[in-house]
């Protein structure tokens, strides 16, 4: 089977404001993820991709945006399987507000029972993404074959799906894994999946302490268990 790059799009507005952005409209990159987003064609060069799918969502269209613009001709899908999840009434609230509600004890610990209030149940998102990847992945061995790399864009909560499903584990586990804005994770499908390479940035510098960096990714928002993290 191919091999996937699972690629988060860059840290947003929302991010950078400890916001739960949801499908809320009108959300895209910060500056800083922009520069995430313009690095994304060098981190990727002489990587033959077949097919970029991504979430709908502006955040993801402006990530894959200057990767498109590097390979014309390179083949892009905007996939609604693989939008954010419908957080519903939790949409663009603080997250230091939601850490609060009583839901956050069940999204935190048992969040296969998790249902936002007005929005999608964490069970049926990680359902909806992990047959839309599946399903692309075999597409894309059908057009391309088995040796052929893709790249999905998506969002944080769905690529920690993805890769329960791909490892196993119950989504219940789901909150024990973080991906960081613009990473990228790879999978491999077959007689079994293969995690190959898990939240890749190229960066560092957040080990480093009483840095900018380690600041920056010790933020609240980046503990918070909705929304991936900043």
């Amino acid at each position: 089977m191919p091999t996937l790059l699972l690629l988060r799009h860059g840290r947003t507005t929302a991010n950078s404001a400890g916001l739960l952005a949801g499908r809320a409209p009108g959300v895209g990159l910060d500056e800083y993820g922009s520069a995430q987003a313009a690095a994304l064609p060098a981190r990727l060069a002489g990587i033959p991709l077949a097919a970029v799918v991504h979430s709908p969502l502006q955040r993801c269209a402006e990530t894959v945006a200057p990767l498109l613009a590097d390979r014309p001709g390179l083949p892009a899908f905007a996939e609604e399987r693989v939008v954010e999840c419908d957080y519903g009434e939790w949409t663009n609230r603080k997250l230091a507000e939601l850490a609060e509600e009583p839901l956050m004890a069940t999204v935190r610990r048992q969040p296969s029972a998790a249902v936002f209030p007005g929005g999608e149940s964490l069970r049926a998102m990680s359902a909806r993404v992990v047959a839309a990847v599946r399903d692309w992945d075999a597409r894309i061995a059908a057009e391309h074959g088995p040796g052929a790399v893709w790249l999905m864009c998506t969002h944080g909560d769905n690529i920690k799906a993805i890769v329960a499903d791909a490892l196993g584990l119950h989504l219940d586990l789901f909150q024990r894994i973080v991906p960081h804005p613009a990473s990228v994770t790879a999978l491999h499908y077959g007689e079994q999946p293969l995690l190959l390479r898990f939240g890749d940035t190229g960066d560092l510098g957040e080990f480093v302490p009483d840095t900018e960096a380690a600041a920056r990714d010790a933020a609240e928002a980046t503990r918070s268990p909705v929304g991936g993290g900043a």
